[in-house]
């Protein structure tokens, strides 16, 4: 009788020849627990997912209460369905007031194609500028404005018409002019290694989209959701995106996304053609539920008011000679090392003794830190003893 781990080699897709292998029965809070019962301390969130943790009850409960109700009906936009309707509610109630309109997608990617599509519709326009360093996500589109052509090569030709430029250089502003349809620029960059832009950066990108007519679109996949120590990133820097894109954390662990712009700019989508953009599982019911649930429990609780106090934390307890620098807003860190043989044995090291993180896609000597939001100082300590101690191993 084969394994499970076998079973998984021989009939499930990989992404890599070294996958990690690791079987978990079930988590909770901020624990995740192998099959010998071990505790793992979740330091990543599955990639800026579960900001509550996992297993939240109050979101456990509000999927349970939508599945006894009904789940896939119609694809999106058809018919009235309260969790849909209740979650861009929520929403809308949290964001500026130019940002009326969500379309709720399945994934980020999804989201991001959805924006791209939206800005070329609104303006007429085709041109795109994205950010060296920058991610996206993996679909073509994505893919397309994602700044790192090492994962891009082998899937050219991709969408023509996208130029980058440097993320933070108010210098390079100038290449968005009047044929530009869109900005697409994480607030934060995450794959990057944590790149925080200057408040000036982001508001000087801000005018240059207005003079130009320019949409901009703010990535906060990774960011929002009280990642950074505001609901949303933007709130950090004074300005508000043409369309903001979510996802990650927007599912209370489900999977969930959505693009949201002004009533007048999503309206593009609804002619020249009908159906701009269509979606079948895009706003799941169970979905929105969970998400709307997650929201709640985030503001309710006021668990972004200790964000700040626990990223300080972090900062003052990760100090060794080993350790070139820590980036980062919030619980969204970036610890970073000489180089990736490193960062990756320290990486290994935690995992081994119960603290699972992981490095940049972009940045690949520096580890990852953001754990969700609810870690308490006891679980951050303890995380952090255990990364000293393979910072010592490793030396």
């Amino acid at each position: 009788m084969p394994t499970l781990r076998q079973l998984f080699l021989a009939n499930n897709a990989q992404t890599t020849d070294f996958p990690l292998l690791l079987e978990f029965e079930r988590a909770e809070g901020v624990y995740m627990f192998d099959k010998q019962g071990k505790a793992f301390i979740d330091l990543i969130s599955g990639i800026g997912v579960s900001n509550l943790g996992h297993s939240h009850p109050y979101v456990i409960n509000a999927i349970k209460e939508q599945l006894d109700k009904y789940m896939h009906l119609m694809v999106y936009g058809e018919y009235v369905q309260t969790p849909q309707v209740r979650y861009a509610e929520k929403l809308i109630s949290v964001l500026p007031a130019n940002l009326q309109s969500v379309y709720f997608t399945n994934s980020g990617s999804e989201a991001v194609e959805g924006a791209l599509k939206l800005a070329k519709r609104f303006t007429g326009r085709q041109q795109i500028i994205a950010f060296h360093h920058s991610y996206h996500g993996s679909t073509h589109g994505a893919l397309s404005v994602m700044g790192n052509e090492e994962f891009k090569q082998a899937y050219r030709p991709l969408l023509p018409g996208v130029n980058f430029i440097r993320f933070n250089e108010i210098a390079d502003l100038d290449q968005i002019n009047n044929e530009t349809a869109c900005v697409i620029i994480e607030t934060v960059q995450g794959e990057a290694g944590i790149q925080v832009p200057d408040t000036a950066y982001l508001q000087a990108l801000r005018k240059r989209c207005d003079k130009t007519g320019t949409l901009l679109i703010l990535d906060e996949i990774q960011a929002a959701f009280g990642r950074t120590g505001k609901l949303f990133a933007f709130e950090h820097f004074g300005v508000v995106p043409d369309i903001l894109l979510l996802a990650k954390a927007m599912g209370g662990g489900m999977p969930l996304g959505a693009f949201i712009a002004p009533h007048h700019i999503m309206s593009a989508l609804k002619e020249k053609p009908i159906l701009g953009h269509i979606t079948t599982f895009g706003g799941h019911p169970v979905c929105c539920s969970a998400g709307l649930a997650a929201l709640e429990v985030l503001i309710d609780k006021n668990l972004i008011a200790t964000v700040a106090e626990k990223e300080a934390l972090f900062k003052k307890l990760l100090v060794h000679p080993q350790i070139k620098g820590i980036r980062g807003k919030g619980l969204m860190l970036a610890v970073e090392f000489e180089s990736f043989d490193l960062n990756k044995k320290i990486i290994d090291h935690c995992i081994a003794n119960g603290v699972i993180t992981d490095w940049f896609l972009h940045c690949s000597n520096a580890m990852r830190i953001a754990p969700p939001l609810i870690i308490t100082a006891a679980q951050i300590e303890e995380a952090c003893r255990v990364i000293l101690d393979a910072m010592d191993q490793c030396s």
